[in-house]
């Protein structure tokens, strides 16, 4: 990770995590309902999906600081994403970020309820964002609404919940993760293109980004989970194999997975390129998610 790098996601990682715990603390809301969002943002994690955003920006020449509202909205609408696939009626997980699961902490009626407090307040947060002119606002909720609902996000949880104990072919396994993990990470990118004035041959090349970068998030994420480390990771490994579900290794070997990660993370590169813009850190963060060790 090179010295600029590490500098610009030091900074907007402190930023955000500064931010996040505020909005928080402004809400008029339940103390217990506000300790039990707070618990799940405290956690932390690599808050990639907003550095992309800022990432984005910046490539394009603005100031990362205008996309904040909407990286902080990202991150409690992910957040609550992360709260309910903990649940036991989900994943029924113990861990998330090396600490107890939320509702492990404040059961699970509170759990549900926390998350969807992040979920409404950070449509709230864009919608209040004066930053913005209000065609953008609209733009960037409707967005986000399709990349986290039943056409993104929700809709590829539902068909990995199906997939369970079925042998799916990699085409169907592409099309779960595209949206189950790759729709929020290509809000990051499409809005950070938006806010920081990308042309229209630019924001369809940022598209072809994040639609790699997802894959090989996803992809990633597959082999950390046969050949990762618990305590980096945070949670527990092979997990994916207990729920048998279908995975990248499972489906093509280790060796053919990892040559699959090497094609999108190559094919990601590449759609940066076609931008003609300055996008040497959104290249060093494509590498960081292939390898996964910040």
């Amino acid at each position: 990770m090179t010295i600029e790098l590490n500098q610009f996601m030091d900074k907007y990682k402190q930023i955000l995590n500064e931010q996040l715990l505020k909005k928080i603390s402004e809400l008029e809301a339940p103390p217990k309902l506000k300790e039990a969002m707070a618990y799940s943002l405290k956690a932390g994690g690599k808050r990639i999906r907003p550095l992309l955003l800022f990432a984005v920006i910046e490539s394009c020449g603005k100031n990362p600081m205008l996309g904040l509202p909407v990286a902080l909205a990202l991150e409690m609408v992910h957040t609550y994403s992360l709260i309910h696939d903990d649940l036991p009626s989900m994943d029924n997980d113990d861990l998330r970020r090396g600490l107890p699961t939320n509702h492990k902490v404040y059961g699970e009626a509170m759990a549900i309820l926390a998350g969807d407090g992040l979920l409404t307040y950070g449509f709230e947060l864009i919608a209040a964002d004066s930053s913005l002119d209000p065609a953008t606002r609209i733009h960037m909720i409707r967005l986000l609404a399709q990349c986290a609902g039943p056409e993104g996000m929700v809709g590829g949880q539902v068909a990995d919940l199906e997939g369970e104990n079925q042998a799916l072919a990699i085409n169907e396994l592409e099309h779960i993760h595209h949206r189950k993990t790759g729709k929020l990470l290509s809000f990051a990118i499409l809005a950070g293109a938006q806010i920081g004035g990308a042309r229209e041959d630019q924001i369809r090349s940022f598209q072809k980004f994040s639609y790699h970068l997802g894959l090989g998030f996803q992809i990633s994420d597959d082999i950390l989970d046969v050949e990762g480390d618990e305590d980096l990771l945070g949670k527990p490994v092979g997990s994916d194999t207990g729920k048998h579900k279908s995975t990248y290794p499972a489906l093509l070997s280790m060796e053919g997975a990892k040559k699959q990660l090497e094609y999108h993370i190559d094919e990601a590169k590449s759609a940066l390129r076609e931008t003609k813009l300055s996008t040497g850190l959104l290249e060093q963060i494509t590498d960081l998610i292939a390898v996964r060790t910040f």
